[in-house]
């Protein structure tokens, strides 16, 4: 191996945790992480619009000055992934020859998907293509690439393509480049499970001190608003469908109600740990989805539907370079308030899920791990965007439902089904699969960030993991109640834009390991 992976000194980290109150903890990166979170809460609880106005401030200042930036981010993590699996490096295997798989492939895809995304394309699968179409069919800055103006047809085409854009290759490569990161120096270099492990190849020992530690807290911040944002967008449809069915009106004090009754959840779940909780919940979870998913398929246009998936991927791969274009697009509208926030989000979404993947993952090779990563998530993902963003453009197209186009983003998914066959049932089986989804990424999230505040630790008391839980839970809270999607957007955009630097810089990292486990590999042979 290279000079560098002969001083590894693993250790030198373990020193700076400290016990406290039965806790274990790095205190350089445990405290300013719970201490900003504290404050975000209290912030938001005293003066809900004064924060409000700050995050959309936030906001607007990264898409205004940045946008270019974060896409290209996206863009070069897409291709880093893709040279690497198709080099020699694609056959190391993570955790040495001798390493085998902890979990079968199903178990393995089902904890990807639902850690990954899953809550997100329930609450854009059917906002997101109906959006898209009508800004399509009136043209103008909003509409994606310029729009379609009176062609349905190609308005349709592009809404599918400029979705699933938002929802395939690029936000799984972006987990991808850091959940190889993670096992790579994990697994073969017996590395904390930490994202300063990365770095070592750049910084060398100064990983192990401050560096490392601004590293640590960038990552566990951006997770933690990443993570709340998509716990925000849970509970809201989640409320809407349960104000959609029962009449149950929507209001603060009902919304604290169903997230309290998932924390105790949530709570259950990380007691039970991967295999206890997260595994069974993310099976079932998938069973749920595919059930659902049939069930739209078999009620609607089953074989345009089906002759669409085609289409959409032929379309979207067509459309690609148009619109992964960072500079001088004509779109602003759906560039700037599409793409770059979904950017942002999954870079923020970067550390917790790469982290996750990494956990289950001991023994895939990287190229397995690559195609596992991003393209089996994004051919589910294209087929849950195919059946219920099709069915939903092709009833408004039909003038079947016109309300649907009018409805509220958290509230589509209903309107929609309300207009199947069964629609109490399967729109109660939809507020089920948010609120599994819901528990899965809340647990699963909890879990990465107690480990990356505990030094890479996995072994860490359970109140130590129930104080990440109820941080994360109570900025979601608080940003939706004092600010409502569009402070939820903001926190994920704003943490999201510096971790795009850290996530590059991994890639440094991560291709500087892998030649040295190359060469090694090579010269024992």
């Amino acid at each position: 191996m290279s000079d560098w992976s002969k001083d590894i000194d693993p250790g030198a980290y373990g020193q700076s945790n400290r016990r406290w109150k039965g806790m274990i903890v790095n205190p350089a990166v445990f405290l300013p992480t719970a201490l900003i979170s504290l404050a975000v809460i209290i912030y938001s609880v005293i003066a809900p619009q004064s924060s409000a106005e700050l995050f959309a401030a936030m906001r607007s200042g990264v898409v205004a000055h940045f946008d270019w930036f974060l896409m290209s981010v996206g863009n070069l993590l897409l291709l880093f992934c893709i040279v690497v699996a198709l080099s020699p490096l694609g056959k190391i295997r993570l955790g040495g020859k001798g390493a085998s798989p902890d979990y079968s492939r199903l178990s393995w895809f089902s904890m990807l998907f639902g850690a990954g995304m899953g809550i997100g394309l329930v609450f854009y699968g059917v906002g997101e293509p109906v959006t898209h179409y009508a800004s399509s069919l009136a043209g103008g800055a909003g509409a994606p690439l310029g729009g379609a103006v009176g062609d349905p047809v190609a308005a349709r085409s592009l809404a599918m393509a400029a979705t699933i854009f938002d929802w395939s290759l690029h936000p799984w490569a972006i987990f991808a480049v850091t959940g190889l990161a993670f096992a790579v120096f994990a697994y073969d270099f017996n590395m904390p499970l930490s994202m300063r492990s990365a770095f070592y190849p750049i910084f060398g020992k100064a990983v192990w001190g401050r560096a490392g530690d601004l590293i640590e807290v960038l990552a566990v911040l951006a997770t933690i608003f990443g993570l709340a944002t998509s716990l925000g967008l849970g509970a809201q449809q989640a409320m809407a469908g349960i104000t959609y069915l029962y009449a149950i009106p929507s209001s603060p004090t009902a919304i604290l109600g169903l997230i309290a009754m998932m924390a105790i959840i949530t709570f259950l779940s990380v007691r039970g740990g991967i295999d206890r909780g997260i595994r069974i919940l993310s099976e079932a979870n998938m069973w749920v989805a595919a059930a659902l998913l049939l069930f739209v398929l078999a009620t609607g246009p089953a074989l345009q539907l089906l002759g669409n998936f085609a289409a959409n991927i032929v379309n979207y791969l067509k459309l690609l370079p148009a619109l992964s274009n960072p500079v001088g697009r004509s779109d602003p509208g759906f560039y700037d308030d599409w793409s770059v926030y979904y950017w942002a989000w999954w870079i923020s979404w970067a550390p917790f899920v790469g982290m996750f993947m990494a956990r289950i993952s001991l023994g895939r090779t990287v190229r397995e791990f690559i195609a596992g990563a991003m393209i089996a998530p994004s051919l589910l993902g294209i087929i849950w965007l195919t059946i219920f963003g099709d069915a939903s453009i092709a009833q408004i197209a039909n003038g079947q439902t016109p309300e649907l186009a009018n409805a509220s983003l958290e509230t589509q998914l209903f309107v929609l089904l309300g207009t199947l066959p069964y629609a109490q049932i399967t729109s109660s089986v939809a507020i089920a699969l948010i609120l599994i989804f819901f528990v899965t990424g809340w647990d699963s999230g909890t879990l990465v960030i107690d480990t990356m505040t505990a030094g890479g630790r996995t072994d860490t008391p359970l109140r130590q993991k129930a104080i990440w839980l109820f941080a994360v839970g109570g900025i979601g809270v608080m940003l939706l109640l004092s600010g409502g999607l569009n402070s939820l957007q903001a926190g994920a955009i704003a943490t999201g834009l510096p971790l795009a630097l850290v996530l590059l810089l991994m890639c440094w990292g991560t291709l500087k390991g892998l030649l040295a486990l190359h060469r090694s590999a090579k010269s024992n042979q």
